[in-house]
């Protein structure tokens, strides 16, 4: 059994035109050409994502001081 879905698209009077041109040139309604237009999308492979870049690395240089040293966190907070 085949079920039919009445709806309604909002397309731009170019396109439509375009489309009225080509389902009487292929001899087949409006609704079938759109239908085999958005069955040909749909079933297209999805592209592959491209890979994210690389994150940026950089050399922090180190650590100054010691955070679970508190007088030594202290003394470095408290330079002038």
């Amino acid at each position: 059994m085949v079920n039919h879905m009445k709806t309604t698209l909002v397309i731009d009077d170019t396109v439509v035109r375009r489309l009225r041109q080509e389902a009487a040139r292929r001899g087949v309604t409006m609704s079938e050409l759109v239908e085999a237009g958005l069955r040909r999308v749909l079933d297209e492979p999805t592209a592959a994502q491209e890979p994210l870049p690389a994150l940026p690395r950089w050399d922090g240089g180190g650590a100054r001081v010691d955070v679970a040293d508190r007088d030594a966190l202290l003394a470095l907070l408290d330079r002038d």
